[in-house]
């Protein structure tokens, strides 16, 4: 047996739409786990509670779901003594996080690539004291997921996203800011601050340098106007040199820590979970988890399986 004792958890959604999931995932495994407990979440915090007490129990951490699901789990994962090797099971609408790992879509296949044995330290982000795996996010980001009709995501998916971010741009006014990093200060006004440690935002390739999840950085994007074309080459990964020449109305930097002040509290978009205020501490905790790769992950690519509406960031 490769381990010993494994733990999948899921989301109770995934449990009443996407049973067969579950049996492709324990047909993968059979062979090589002695001992495989199903666990569901059946209510927002669950995931967090049982990664973190029951996590170091276990070799194998499985996490079905969405990016919501896979950030409360990761919490939880985080604070366990002895935190478990951890594999993604992408069942949620964007799956930025396991798309940032190269994974497949397809949750028999992700769970098949875990008996590949790609494992590899892992960078997490950490934002006032809280684990988040792919972005953080203030103003348009923060925006784009409240105005998200839950309705129009279950019948439409990634388009559910797109159209709300048409409706958010209508309404997009900048605030002001000053971020506070380790060569300077940015005294400033903007629409959207986007903080990366991955490298997918609803569904479509950040277009940042180095290597996303193992090179001990974040990457940070200062969009100072909104406007649909900049938005949708921000959103989709377009060239963005010609914005970064023209007036400073876009500035990226990368850095290991910063502090966000604003002149009034914003929320703050945590890998699709708004439930913080700034100001933000944010940090980079450099090789923090074991996760589990797909075969196309160089730490900078990630597999693009599906083509359609590419949005903004989604929960799980």
């Amino acid at each position: 047996m490769r381990w010993g004792r494994a733990m999948l958890v899921y989301n109770r959604k995934a449990g009443k739409e996407k049973a067969g999931q579950l049996g492709e995932v324990v047909a993968a495994l059979a062979g090589e786990v002695g001992e495989l407990t199903l666990v569901q979440t059946t209510e927002p915090g669950d995931g967090e509670k049982i990664c973190r007490d029951r996590g170091s129990d276990h070799d194998l951490l499985l996490v079905l779901g969405g990016d919501g699901t896979v950030h409360e789990c990761i919490n939880g994962a985080a604070e366990a003594a002895g935190p478990p090797e951890i594999a993604i099971l992408p069942g949620g609408t964007c799956n930025d996080f396991a798309r940032t790992l190269g994974l497949p879509m397809q949750v028999g296949r992700a769970a098949e690539e875990i008996l590949a044995g790609r494992v590899r330290d892992t960078d997490v982000g950490k934002v006032n004291g809280r684990i988040f795996t792919n972005f953080v996010g203030i103003g348009l980001i923060t925006d784009t997921s409240e105005n998200i009709d839950s309705d129009q995501k279950e019948r439409m998916g990634k388009l559910s996203y797109f159209l709300s971010t048409l409706r958010t741009l209508r309404q997009a006014e900048p605030f002001r800011f000053r971020l506070t990093h380790e060569e300077g200060v940015i005294d400033s006004e903007a629409v959207m601050i986007l903080v990366a440690n991955g490298r997918s935002l609803g569904t479509a390739k950040l277009p940042f340098a180095g290597e996303g999840v193992q090179d001990g950085l974040l990457d940070v994007l200062i969009v100072r106007e909104a406007g649909l074309s900049l938005a949708w080459q921000v959103i989709n990964g377009g060239d963005l040199t010609d914005y970064r020449e023209s007036g400073g109305i876009i500035e990226y930097i990368r850095t290991p820590s910063l502090r966000i002040d604003t002149d009034e509290p914003k929320g703050i978009d945590s890998d699709g979970e708004i439930y913080l205020q700034t100001p933000a501490e944010i940090s980079v905790v450099p090789s923090k988890l074991r996760f589990f790769y797909g075969p196309n992950a160089d730490t900078n690519g990630i597999e693009d399986e599906d083509a359609g509406i590419d949005a903004m960031p989604s929960g799980g």
